[in-house]
């Protein structure tokens, strides 16, 4: 997937973009299925072929699609972030700034526990330098809806604090949400309501 060199990074793009129905059938086709094996073995030890299997189509074929590995990663993760970003700005919408915490804090507990290979996929995300640019632009986006709440519910707050609070909240969450979703759902749950306790503290830090 990668070279040697963990820093080389290689090329994601898509090589077709499906413009017809049938072509736009056989792409979902690909990544609902790469999906499903990301969820049962992980990142790392699904290969190309086992994708191709799955989707009952020839290597090659495949590979007129996408280019390798990564490039499917890439796309359900920018599924995942669509999907995401318009459910926070749903429900955000209609809630204060502390139940805004609480509400995004569930949002993202449900959705790593119930989308198929969520974990799997972010943490291959992560590790791939390739894909570090959608890392941080899903970081960043979060930041700025947060940052224009705060701007507005705690106008006291200076810029640069407002700014690094912003970040710090969605990275540390995601953090221990991943971590969450490892557990089992008994578990899971008392540390997501550690995790709303411990930034609801934060929250009202900042509101002083």
């Amino acid at each position: 997937m990668t070279s040697e060199n963990p820093e080389t990074t290689v090329d994601v793009t898509p090589r077709r973009q499906p413009v017809q129905a049938r072509s736009r059938e056989r792409v979902n086709n690909i990544l609902q299925h790469a999906a499903a094996i990301f969820h049962e073995v992980g990142v790392d030890a699904t290969s190309m072929s086992a994708i191709a299997r799955q989707s009952d189509m020839s290597l090659a074929s495949l590979y007129r699609y996408f280019p390798n590995k990564a490039a499917i990663v890439k796309a359900i993760a920018e599924r995942h972030v669509a999907k995401m970003e318009f459910a926070l700005r749903d429900r955000l919408e209609e809630t204060s700034l502390t139940d805004a915490v609480a509400v995004l804090i569930d949002l993202f507990y449900e959705f790593y526990r119930n989308e198929p290979a969520y974990s799997a996929i972010w943490s291959g995300v992560e590790s791939m330098p390739e894909l570090r640019d959608l890392d941080l632009r899903e970081l960043y986006s979060n930041a700025r809806d947060l940052d224009a709440r705060l701007k507005d519910e705690l106008p006291h707050l200076e810029q640069q604090q407002r700014w690094t609070a912003s970040l710090m909240l969605p990275r540390s969450a995601g953090s221990i949400l991943r971590l969450a979703v490892t557990l089992p759902d008994d578990q899971a749950r008392c540390l997501v309501g550690e995790l709303k306790a411990m930034v609801a503290a934060y929250m009202q830090a900042l509101s002083r």
